[in-house]
């Protein structure tokens, strides 16, 4: 995905802190092009740039607009964030995953449009975009902050557009047998076992290593710890 393409719409907002806290999530995300529907002269700045912080740059390009079709009618689509459903609220929303599947390969721009914080998104201007989007939240308190609702939204774009980075592969199967026979062998040395029961042991650190989804690296540790405490063990013995 091009976060270059992506285009964050605030329609109607009232808090000007909200607006900088937007532009903090936005550029936590890599996303920097945002539009507003509003009058830029009602804006206090100040209040913007408070929780804008670094990112203040961000608002300072943003560009104005009278409505949602002037701030969208360059996109290939816009998107409605809403939280109520019914008959008027674009029929199926779409998760926040399942909008980022459906536009991640597209080439054009793609705005998602917020609401105002109190009202959100009225009819009229749900009309004004295509698609719906629906962050899922308790029914206990639905209502999110406009800047968490614009969070989620650029979070789901950069991992899109950054699926190649994984945090680590586990070990295979085959790896994890050489971590398993190395903490059997170092047990055997200390005398762990005595007859019987090697077996068993092995099963059981495998399938628990198994669940553990355990790195390179941390199988290397739990190799280096057996086969230390099996080498003190053993010098121990000779004093």
């Amino acid at each position: 995905m091009n976060l270059d393409n992506i285009v964050i719409v605030l329609a109607r907002p009232d808090e000007p802190r909200n607006i900088g806290a937007a532009c903090r999530a936005m550029a936590n995300c890599g996303i920097h092009e945002l539009r507003i529907v509003a009058d830029k002269n009602l804006i206090n700045e100040e209040k913007v740039h408070v929780l804008a912080i670094h990112a203040g740059a961000i608002y300072d390009n943003a560009k104005f607009y009278s409505s949602i079709t002037d701030a969208t009618k360059d996109c290939t689509i816009a998107a409605a964030t809403t939280r109520r459903r019914g008959k008027k609220r674009k029929g199926k929303l779409l998760f926040p995953e399942e909008f980022t599947s459906l536009v991640e390969n597209q080439n054009g721009k793609v705005a998602v449009v917020f609401g105002n914080e109190r009202t959100g998104l009225n009819d009229d201007e749900l009309d004004e975009c295509n698609v719906g989007i629906n962050i899922p939240s308790s029914e206990e308190f639905g209502s999110l902050n406009l800047s968490h609702a614009v969070q989620i939204m650029c979070y789901h774009f950069f991992r899109a557009s950054r699926k190649e980075q994984k945090g680590y592969t586990p070990v295979t199967q085959q790896r994890l047998s050489k971590t398993v026979d190395v903490i059997s062998c170092s047990l055997e040395k200390i005398g762990f076992f005595s007859v019987t029961g090697k077996d068993d042991m092995e099963n059981f650190w495998k399938g628990i290593l198994s669940r553990a989804a355990l790195s390179e690296g941390e199988a290397q540790y739990i190799e280096k710890t057996f086969t230390k405490a099996a080498g003190l063990a053993g010098k121990n013995r000779n004093v």
